[in-house]
């Protein structure tokens, strides 16, 4: 499976797609896709992980980026479909406590509304 990231907005939100293994050689890209939403007008992001099949410490370190951010600029970032292989890697670290996480991304979407 490719790596590839797909992005779209909805009502101003980020919606970002992921999908393959996200390590140190492809979460420079999910980086860089992610920066230009980490802007004030920006007020929350999605990330949405069900088509990833592996997750790493680089990968799981640009999504605590990205929560470091949400919660500096007091934005909402979210994270959804989560499999087990991401969900055991974010379990392990504690951060499935700390991170947002909705079962999917009309879900994470109703969140942002409240």
């Amino acid at each position: 499976m490719g790596f590839s990231i797909n992005t779209k907005e909805e009502n101003g939100i980020a919606l970002v797609f992921v999908q393959g293994e996200i390590d140190m050689f492809t979460s420079p890209n999910l980086r860089d896709t992610l920066l230009p939403f980490f802007k004030p007008s920006t007020p929350g992001v999605v990330v949405d992980l069900s088509q990833v099949s592996f997750m790493d410490s680089s990968g799981i370190a640009t999504l605590v980026e990205g929560l470091q951010w949400s919660k500096k600029e007091n934005r909402k970032f979210v994270l959804t479909g989560l499999g087990e292989t991401v969900f055991n890697a974010l379990s392990l670290t504690k951060l499935d406590k700390v991170f947002t996480i909705e079962p999917d991304a009309d879900a994470a979407l109703a969140a942002m509304k409240q």
